[in-house]
């Protein structure tokens, strides 16, 4: 298993390419018979890394498993890549052979962090008072 923010994978897809290892770092990611991809969307990328993760997901296609995490919509999907064409043809890839886990309410993190304080355990109170 590896784990990536996806604008981790794109930073180390675009450094491969610059130093022509490109082929070497999607042989070595191939190996892996699960790849999580973290924060689609939460930072944004140029049009190049746009292309190259849609390369890294188009030759993960049937090879291995590839799980993705977003808080987005597959209709904004196209606001992330910039490429109506090249979305489509990513989620039409993504969701041949998946699962959608599709979840909604509260973050886990604010409701927890909401417990402390009502509890009594703010950190942030207790850092700022030393």
């Amino acid at each position: 298993m590896r784990f990536y923010t996806v604008s981790g994978l794109i930073n180390e897809l675009v450094e491969a390419n610059e130093s022509h290892r490109l082929s070497k770092l999607e042989s070595n990611l191939m190996r892996y018979q699960l790849i999580i991809l973290d924060e689609l969307g939460f930072v944004p990328f140029s049009q190049s890394g746009a292309q190259m993760l849609f390369g890294f997901i188009s030759q993960r296609y049937q090879r291995g498993s590839l799980i993705i995490t977003t808080n987005l919509a597959f209709a904004e999907w196209t606001e992330v890549f910039g490429d109506p064409r090249l979305t489509s043809s990513l989620l039409d890839r993504r969701t041949h052979h998946c699962h959608i886990l599709e979840f909604s309410g509260k973050s886990y993190r604010f409701r927890q962090s909401l417990e402390r304080q009502e509890s009594g355990g703010n950190l942030l109170a207790e850092v700022s008072s030393i």
